[in-house]
């Protein structure tokens, strides 16, 4: 793990952290608000502090987390895909994508990711490490700082209503508030984070929560987002789903689903085995029961896999039986990998399958794809740079 940052501790540890360092603790305030309000963390910037002492202070709380190894941009600059080194030298990818009324960060909560399933780029990586909680938030501040700083266009469409991916389609916006009107300009902060890049961000649980909860508490304790902007995706690590349903957060679910029957489920998503369809899917009712949250349903189309109409209608089924207005699913075209034997459904069978599950009455949206041209599948660019 690297160095414990800021944004790895409460306001209290910080207070401690700067008061062990020789300097009053009130000092803790006024560098959490740069990093949290201003996304500042070059000492020279914070002139509140006395210059004796700043940048050892500064450097202290803040040491660098991400260095940037590639920016890539697609959808006329609204979309910027980065691939940031960590200290240790294992690569991570986040993906900021505008919209017009607000701004999208999908990051990494892994290097690597251990859950195996064949057609994602990231599971044929393997698992490196998990990353810290301000490895987390840092992608988030990386975020807005280029915001703040014109790299990242405002697109010229609108936000559709669907969520976003969990790394093996091309990238999109959740479901959520629009909390920044900035117009026509487009927002000037991130307003939605989805834990949906590389990695298994229930496997790395309390630092996954700990960073979505210095994403909610408002500044400068932290970056004082909305929860219902936040998107927790998960492959069906069904305690995982519990546990998170029980913190009192009310951050939207995003299951990963991929197939409505443990036969194929087995070998799409290896998990299947320790935690079957059902199983998965009562945790998501139950998600929706205690937060009140609508419940997002992945499902990547495979042509010839798992795009049968037989199978929208086993799917369509197992989620009306279990009540109505709680899920919403996202059937994603599958943006392929080089070398992979897998590859999207064909156009007319993806919407077949949308209108069998529509006539269940599970209301559904295939995603508007954002940056399938600059390796759109999570993990597949920080592969390459490798």
């Amino acid at each position: 793990m690297p160095a414990t940052h800021l944004a790895d501790l409460d306001m209290d540890g910080r207070t401690k952290a700067v008061a062990e360092l020789g300097h009053p603790g009130f000092r803790a305030k006024q560098i959490s608000r740069h990093y949290f309000v201003h996304y500042t963390t070059d000492p020279a910037d914070m002139t509140d502090l006395p210059a004796a002492g700043r940048a050892e202070l500064v450097g202290a709380m803040l040491p660098t987390l991400l260095t940037p190894v590639r920016h890539l941009s697609a959808d006329r600059g609204a979309t910027v895909k980065s691939v940031w080194r960590l200290h240790d030298g294992a690569l991570v990818e986040s993906v900021l994508m505008r919209y017009a009324r607000r701004a999208t960060v999908c990051i990494s909560s892994q290097a690597g990711c251990g859950m195996n399933c064949p057609f994602c780029a990231t599971g044929q990586e393997g698992f490196t490490r998990n990353l810290s909680t301000a490895e987390m938030v840092a992608q988030v501040v990386e975020a807005s700082r280029m915001l703040r700083d014109g790299m990242v266009d405002a697109a010229a469409d609108g936000d559709p209503e669907t969520d976003s991916d969990d790394g093996v389609g091309a990238f999109d916006a959740p479901e959520g508030e629009d909390l920044d009107e900035a117009g026509a300009a487009g927002p000037t902060r991130v307003s939605n984070v989805v834990f949906m890049g590389m990695g298994e961000a229930l496997v790395n649980y309390k630092r996954a929560v700990a960073a979505i909860r210095r994403m909610v508490d408002p500044a400068p304790h932290g970056l004082g987002m909305s929860a219902r902007g936040i998107t927790m995706s998960s492959v069906g690590l069904v305690p995982g789903i519990d546990r998170l349903a029980a913190e009192g957060i009310p951050v939207t679910l995003a299951l990963s689903l991929h197939a409505p029957d443990d036969e194929l489920r087995d070998e799409l998503v290896p998990i299947n085995n320790r935690y079957a369809v059902d199983e998965a899917l009562d945790s998501a009712r139950r998600y929706f029961e205690v937060t009140g949250r609508r419940v997002s349903i992945e499902y990547a189309l495979i042509r010839d896999i798992n795009d049968q109409a037989w199978r929208a209608d086993l799917l369509g089924e197992k989620l009306a039986a279990r009540g109505s207005g709680w899920v919403h699913v996202n059937p994603i075209p599958l943006n392929p990998t080089p070398g992979s034997k897998w590859t999207a459904s064909r156009p007319g069978v993806m919407q077949q399958f949308v209108e069998r599950l529509r006539a269940h009455g599970v209301p559904t949206t295939v995603r508007d794809t954002r940056g399938s041209d600059i390796d759109g599948a999570c993990g597949q660019l920080a592969a390459a740079t490798a």
